[in-house]
């Protein structure tokens, strides 16, 4: 009997991704989630479920007008299972049957979150599992306090539950559009801080990575006792969130927030700074922005979460293993150093690989539909495509505007954003070891 191949963790991963996107878009291309009776094109469910499932947040249709609440509750748990991962779930329902984990579902598990060893995993799974309900519930329960005054009981504490994963999730979709205008998102909320802070605070939690969290339970505020990983995460998402607000002060001062008292002011300038890494929530209109607003946007999109969080984009900590070795060479020092620690090589050579495959994929895009649609201007292309493959969701309002294969590649941008751009890869080719190794030679980099 010839031996059967099994799939790798990268194809197993990526194959799982596309069966809940697909399984996701034949759901909400139902009558049955659709508010007017009328099947939803079959592309745009599946551009809605592959949003939900990247936790993106771009949208072809208003989500609280356009789906019943069947339809919702897909999206939401669409959501769920993209932002923890869904061998997570798998490995939950595992632990609910009191089955054994093997070592395949562990190493699938740890390249999911991008653990550094199978050991912990299975405890790591609880722990986010855990974590997640307690964050999401108390994050449901501010929302209602402001939103069931607004809306009645049932629709306050609905719109509680599904905003509070959505922004834990990193996922953008909103559901005020029901009750004001549509695609709305916290605009209607724009005065309220509790609403801004709530929805800030659970985005910052859900991106700093379930690695922190680990290390955090294990030590507390123990910091010398963290890992270099989240020290780097803590520190550097901390000072990019201080930075980043003090920028959009600076920048807006005499647009968006012209007309705000300085408290309004601080506040939105804050959720600014976070929504970009990478949820997709806006409390303020995003072409009102100015130039420089909008470029800082797109680059904290860029930047976007931590590894192993429910958040995209290239990822805090590659970012900063690609300052470092900059900085490194600019000083003549072969080694690469952060925090008195030596990064190993591989894991350099892994941040730029990451980083080229990210851009390269990203331009072609945007090159492909500014051909297939030169009537949108390129910057609104930029912001678009970003937002995609960031997985953010904040939207310059073309995306309804796309011809059918603009949609299809904006989903190949989201997908390859949230599975990873190098996974993907990896899923598609075959690893091939070759014995045979050339002469050496040099090439001149200016």
């Amino acid at each position: 009997m010839p031996h059967r191949r099994r799939l790798t963790a990268p194809q197993t991963l990526a194959l799982g991704f596309a069966l809940i996107i697909f399984t996701g878009g034949c759901l909400l291309a139902l009558p049955l989630s659709s508010q007017s009776g009328e099947p939803l094109p079959f592309l745009d469910a599946l551009f809605t479920a592959a949003s939900a499932t990247c936790v993106t947040g771009l949208v072809v249709c208003d989500t609280g007008t356009r789906f019943t609440l069947f339809g919702q509750i897909v999206i939401l748990l669409l959501i769920q299972i993209g932002g923890l991962g869904f061998m997570t779930f798998a490995i939950a329902f595992s632990m609910a049957a009191k089955r054994r984990i093997g070592l395949r579902e562990r190493a699938f598990m740890m390249e999911a979150v991008s653990a550094g060893q199978l050991a912990g995993v299975v405890r790591l799974a609880r722990r986010v599992l855990l974590g997640t309900l307690l964050i999401e519930g108390a994050g449901a329960l501010l929302f209602s306090l402001r939103f069931v005054p607004a809306y009645g009981l049932a629709r306050g504490l609905w719109y509680g539950l599904f905003h509070a994963v959505s922004a834990f999730c990193n996922a953008g979709f909103d559901l005020l559009g029901a009750e004001h205008e549509v695609y709305c998102s916290f605009v209607p909320h724009a005065d309220d801080p509790v609403v801004l802070l709530t929805a800030a605070a659970l985005i910052l939690l859900g991106g700093i990575g379930f690695l922190v969290w680990d290390d955090w339970v294990e030590h507390r505020w123990k910091w010398k006792d963290y890992s270099l990983h989240s020290r780097v995460v803590l520190l550097s998402s901390a000072l990019l969130t201080a930075g980043s607000t003090l920028l959009f002060l600076l920048l807006e001062r005499d647009t968006v927030f012209a007309q705000m008292p300085l408290p309004t002011r601080l506040v939105h300038a804050f959720f600014q700074a976070v929504t970009p890494r990478t949820a997709g929530f806006n409390a303020i209109d995003l072409t009102a922005l100015s130039e420089g607003g909008a470029l800082l946007t797109m680059l904290l999109m860029l930047v976007g979460a931590s590894t192993g969080s429910t958040g995209g984009g290239l990822k805090i900590t590659t970012v900063v293993v690609l300052l470092a070795a900059t900085a490194a060479h600019m000083r003549g020092r072969e080694d690469v150093e952060l925090g008195r620690r030596r990064i190993p090589h591989e894991v350099v050579y892994k941040a730029f690989c990451n980083t080229g495959w990210f851009l390269s994929f990203l331009l072609a895009v945007v090159f492909t539909l500014s051909a297939l649609q030169p009537a949108i201007p390129l910057k609104d292309l930029f912001f678009e495509c970003i937002s995609a493959i960031a997985t953010v969701g904040l939207s310059t309002g073309i995306t309804r505007q796309l011809l059918p294969l603009s949609k299809a590649l904006l989903i190949l941008l989201m997908y390859s954003g949230r599975v990873g751009s190098m996974t993907v890869f990896m899923a598609v080719t075959k690893k091939k070891r070759g014995k045979l190794r050339y002469p050496e030679e040099q090439i001149i980099i200016g």
